[in-house]
């Protein structure tokens, strides 16, 4: 019987790999990476500046050309190859992403598998990629669609699921003939990009089509957008910046595409034959899965008043359960927030729902980043609990009065990324479903939810554009029309 030894453990993540070499930003700022439960320093990394930008994109411009004429097996054994290393290094992936983004032992799993699987498809990909014979409409005219790379794409990727949604553009960008350099977040500049630039390296990667340049804001974020040579600007954040992105991208000196992955209200919708146990299991799942901090997490309960105080009390019973605390023990459910400031605007948020008049029915002391599961019944669909996203472990619970008033209050928000329904009647859900102006919609399941070949993407203030299977192939490739006049044709002049 032979025993394969693990892989060693990646090092160097105080550098950063820009234009093909591993090497300190130039900017004079520095960044400590620390972990959000107990303050341990990760590492220290000089910042980039908008040189090491222009450098980045410059060379993946270069290499991008050379990428895109490679057979389509070529850049598919490369991503599988990737995907390979990122399975022999779960362990190693997982425990950077519970030491650096303050994901639980259960999140960290989901997010490293997550990452694995658009990466498995994403090698798809290249095989994929078709063009089309279009009828003509002249005569002697053969017309022709042909599909090809962008380019050069530029990712800017957050801090709640770092590794999963800086792979989910990078995996699929590459795969099609792409360059691609990222800007993590300063709060996860190892698993939101370094982690994967060494696995992109060690699976082969040629030098210089992907580069991480980690930099403050204030310096690079909008050079890194408006910059020439990035076709796609793929961004996944918050709604305010997203909207500064895409004023940036189409009224900047460069006008480009974006793909906007951004802020979320996701109701889970609870109507009079759901089964409630069933129903109240879901909205806890998928509100306090990674302490609430997620795009698509249930961000209020609509639930049918001939059911809501049997709901109330089923949550309240299963969150009251919910151990919080240290993310790297296995038991704890809600770990800490991913810095003090995000866990000082969830407590206001807290505050704020007590003087509306919101019913606490479960709550907890904050103890550093760590805020304890709060719940809250009878709150106002009006007030800011539930009309604003909160990006925290706090479930707001609305009644409404029937199934007409519980699509109303679902479709009362600036967002429309994620959503659900719970109903013992499948097609009624479908009904209710395609009533709820959002991007995805999940029956007798929880609002969170990204499989690598279905559309991902939202609607109204949620974003533009889908990730994901085919949709990413269309996001991140172009079509080009040709024709072909194979007999001169009558001009009127």
């Amino acid at each position: 019987m032979t025993h394969t030894s693990p892989p060693v453990a990646y090092t160097g993540f105080d550098q950063q790999p820009i234009a093909g070499q591993w090497r300190a930003g130039r900017s004079e700022r520095r960044l400590a990476d620390t972990n959000p439960f107990n303050g341990e320093q990760l590492t220290e990394i000089q910042l980039a500046n908008i040189a090491d930008v222009d450098d980045a994109y410059a060379a993946a411009a270069r290499a991008q050309r050379e990428w895109a004429a490679r057979l389509p097996d070529e850049r598919a054994d490369v991503i599988r190859r990737a995907a390979d290393i990122l399975l022999a290094r779960g362990a190693e992936v997982q425990e950077w992403i519970v030491r650096e983004s303050g994901s639980t032992r259960l999140k960290a799993l989901i997010e490293w598998d997550s990452a694995r699987r658009i990466m498995v498809e994403s090698a798809t990909f290249p095989s994929r990629v078709e063009g089309r014979i279009l009828a003509a409409g002249v005569p002697n005219q053969e017309s022709r669609v042909y599909r090809s790379p962008l380019g050069v794409v530029g990712v800017i990727s957050p801090w709640n699921f770092p590794f999963h949604l800086s792979a989910r553009s990078i995996a699929p960008a590459l795969a099609l003939g792409n360059a691609v350099v990222v800007k993590p977040a300063s709060d996860t500049p190892i698993t939101g990009g370094l982690l994967l630039a060494k696995i992109y390296e060690e699976a082969g990667l040629p030098s210089g089509l992907l580069s991480v340049v980690i930099g403050a804001g204030s310096e690079i974020g909008d050079h890194f957008v408006d910059h020439p040579v990035p076709s796609l600007i793929s961004f996944t954040g918050s709604t305010e910046v997203g909207r500064g992105v895409g004023r940036l991208a189409a009224g900047g000196r460069h006008i480009k595409r974006v793909a906007l992955e951004l802020g979320g209200n996701a109701p889970i919708v609870v109507l009079d034959d759901a089964d409630v146990a069933v129903a109240a299991n879901a909205a806890v799942v998928g509100r306090f899965l990674h302490q609430g901090q997620i795009c698509m997490s249930t961000n209020r309960a609509i639930v049918d008043a001939k059911v809501y105080d049997a709901f109330v009390a089923e949550v309240q019973q299963r969150v009251e359960g919910l151990s919080f605390g240290d993310p790297a023990d296995p038991a704890t459910v809600v770990g800490p927030l991913i810095n003090t400031k995000q866990c000082e605007d969830v407590v206001a948020r807290i505050e704020r729902a007590k003087r509306d008049g919101a019913r606490l029915v479960v709550g907890g002391e904050v103890k550093g980043n760590v805020v304890p599961p709060h719940v809250f019944a009878d709150v106002d669909p009006t007030c800011s609990i539930a009309i604003d996203e909160t990006f925290g472990p706090v479930l707001p619970i609305i009644k409404a009065r029937d199934e007409a008033h519980a699509l109303e209050l679902a479709n009362q928000s600036e967002y429309g990324l994620s959503s659900a329904v719970f109903t013992a009647n499948l097609e009624r859900g479908v009904r209710f479903a395609r009533g709820i102006t959002a991007g995805m919609t999940h029956i007798n399941d929880m609002t969170v939810d990204d499989q690598p070949n279905a559309p991902f993407g939202g609607e109204k203030n949620s974003g533009l554009g889908r990730f994901n299977g085919e949709w990413a192939i269309e996001e991140f490739t172009r079509a080009q029309w040709i024709t072909l006049q194979h007999k001169p044709r009558p001009y009127p002049f």
